[in-house]
């Protein structure tokens, strides 16, 4: 990328890079989480399926369970998506602009995707803390605190 035609970029500073190290280092830690939590699901499928038609006794907390863990996954791998282009766009303006035009889109991109992951980061937090102060719970076999499953929201933002 340029800054302009025959333009080579502009050089990035020691803070800028740093940041960019910290915002990968963060978002590869997320990733290996939600990595995690997937062959985790797998495992539990898998498990229960074998234990409902082998024994005839599936457990009944595995679809909570890995439901949860989708939920995770995908907060959790919404960050790394977001660095590598690989979020579902809609570029057929974008595709037709130039590169000033281009650039100015993904500018306004950024900052509402950053408008939202703060959004997510205070109001998932106070969500978060409400429910812990009124002891919800989810509902069904597991009965769990909600507000450990709604700090994914202020975590993965």
């Amino acid at each position: 990328m340029t800054d302009g035609p025959g333009r080579p970029p502009a050089p990035e500073g020691p803070a800028l890079r740093l940041l960019g190290r910290a915002v990968a280092a963060l978002a590869g830690a997320a990733m290996a989480v939600a990595a995690a939590c997937l062959l985790v699901s797998l495992a539990l499928i898998g498990a229960a399926v074998v234990m409902r038609y082998a024994f005839n006794a599936a457990p009944v907390w595995v679809d909570e369970v890995v439901g949860f863990a989708l939920v995770a996954v995908v907060m959790l791998a919404a960050a790394q998506a977001l660095r590598h282009g690989e979020h579902i766009g809609v570029d057929l303006l974008v595709g037709r602009l130039g590169p000033t035009g281009r650039r100015w889109a993904q500018g306004w991109s950024a900052l509402a995707t950053g408008a939202v992951a703060v959004m997510l980061i205070v109001n998932g937090f106070d969500t978060a803390m409400l429910a812990r102060m009124l002891g919800l719970v989810t509902e069904g076999s597991l009965e769990w605190p909600t507000w450990l499953l709604m700090l994914l929201m202020p975590v993965s933002s």
